[in-house]
């Protein structure tokens, strides 16, 4: 009988593989598996009524209502052109410094990473933009195309990242489930907000990480030539660039972490703010909102798609007897809780190879968390190494989604094993913060 959910799970990464689309794929062939299931016993019926209800809160979800206020908040800043803006200005300040087209590109990604919180919209924006000027001013194409790509996946780990509001609101319902599995009813609680909280020191050590080789890398390499354009930066109109973005951050987040908005509330508060930069940029007009509006719509529905089809296939899942396959495999692991913690981020690292992170968000995780919460490990620490690792297996060849973004935008020049060997070295670098905020759990504050 434990061999039932696996090869519910083994159609599905087939028809996945195969090419059909995750969200139709999760709810149909889980459905239809539980129709076979049915006149063998192995699937009770009435289960299928709980499938209404959970959409239902799922569209009723206030914490989820942030996904598209942080998506809008995104998409304008992405086409307000104030990320052009910035890495231009920042390059200027940075000009008589050795290497310092680099260190400014991975400060604007570290900024928009935090304005915006999508992945494919950093990395193709930043590709766009900076990729041509690195190669025209002497960096290595390996290394060029690495930091790029690196660089535009800060948004899985910065708050206010959509990955870290997905999360939150899966942890929640885990950590809850681990605690009614084991009696107790005096629960506490996790929220996106301790979940922001909890990246920042991971996002600035990664940050670092990224700074400190930039530096080591380019410090010998006699081929950079100082970037230079028609005008001379001052202090006063890089504060006059910088001051919007850091703003719009500090009041979103800022929020959040005084108490006196909750996630939702803050995602409207960087919505609006966004909007202001747009109109101070004299980007306002119809065809902006339009476009803008779009976007956020047709992104925000293929993620609630994609939530509804992956609560389906849980509910499906569950019911086939799933809970009793993954209590069978960590039970079986010898080890003890941190190697079932290892062997849990192998799997959500290999999986970032072929699902995006919200699949794996709404499929895989509410599998796995709730008995690793149930082995003691904290929640919030849990989802940040979550989100870690979701963001390594983003950028490792030959998979990797930070990848494919940056090759459909780089030039034909860059071949794609140079990009491979670029992101090599970041890779390192966010597996070693991996590993040490997973042996030092207080760094996450």
């Amino acid at each position: 009988m434990e061999l039932i959910p696996l090869i519910l799970l083994l159609l599905i990464c087939g028809a996945l593989l195969i090419g059909y689309p995750v969200a139709f794929t999760l709810a149909g062939v889980s459905i239809l598996f539980a129709l076979i299931c049915i006149p063998f016993g192995i699937f009770d019926p009435t289960i299928f009524k709980s499938i209404p209800i959970r959409i239902f809160g799922i569209m009723n979800n206030v914490t989820l209502l942030a996904v598209p206020l942080f998506i809008f908040m995104g998409t304008i800043l992405e086409k307000s052109g104030i990320a052009a803006k910035m890495l231009e200005n920042m390059a200027a300040a940075f000009r008589r410094t050795k290497g310092g087209l680099s260190i400014s590109i991975i400060i604007v990604g570290a900024l928009l990473a935090a304005s915006t919180g999508i992945v494919g919209a950093t990395v193709v924006t930043m590709g766009l933009m900076s990729l041509p000027i690195l190669i025209n001013q002497g960096y290595e194409k390996s290394f060029s195309a690495g930091l790029v790509a690196s660089t535009g996946t800060l948004g899985q780990i910065i708050p206010p990242s959509i990955a870290l509001v997905l999360l939150g609101d899966v942890m929640s319902n885990a950590y809850q489930r681990a605690q009614n599995d084991m009696g107790i009813f005096s629960q506490q609680t996790v929220t996106v907000g301790d979940l922001f909280i909890g990246a920042i020191v991971p996002g600035i050590m990664i940050c670092f990480g990224y700074l400190f080789y930039a530096i080591y890398k380019n410090k010998t390499n006699p081929n950079i030539k100082n970037y230079s354009n028609d005008k001379d930066i001052n202090k006063l109109d890089l504060f006059k660039t910088l001051a919007l973005p850091i703003t719009l951050i500090f009041l979103v987040l800022g929020s959040i972490f005084a108490g006196i908005a909750t996630p939702t509330e803050a995602a409207a508060i960087g919505a609006f703010g966004a909007l202001v930069i747009a109109f101070i940029n004299r980007k306002i007009n119809i065809t902006f909102i339009k476009e803008t509006s779009e976007k956020t719509a047709v992104v925000s529905t293929m993620i609630f798609t994609i939530l509804i089809g992956a609560s389906i296939f849980s509910l499906i899942f569950r019911g086939v007897g799933g809970d009793e396959l993954i209590n069978l495999i960590f039970n079986s692991l010898p080890g003890g809780s941190f190697t079932a913690l290892i062997f849990v981020l192998v799997i959500i690292f290999l999986l970032g190879f072929i699902l995006d992170f919200i699949e794996i968000c709404y499929v895989i995780v509410p599998l796995v968390a709730p008995p690793l919460l149930m082995m003691g490990f904290d929640p919030v620490w849990l989802a940040i190494l979550f989100a870690i690792n979701l963001q390594t297996s983003f950028l490792t060849p030959p998979f990797g989604f930070s990848l494919f973004y940056l090759r459909g935008v780089a030039d034909e020049s860059i071949q794609t094993k140079e990009i491979y060997k670029g992101v090599i070295p970041f890779i390192l670098i966010q597996i070693i913060i991996l590993f040490t905020v997973m042996l030092f759990p207080i760094l996450i504050i």
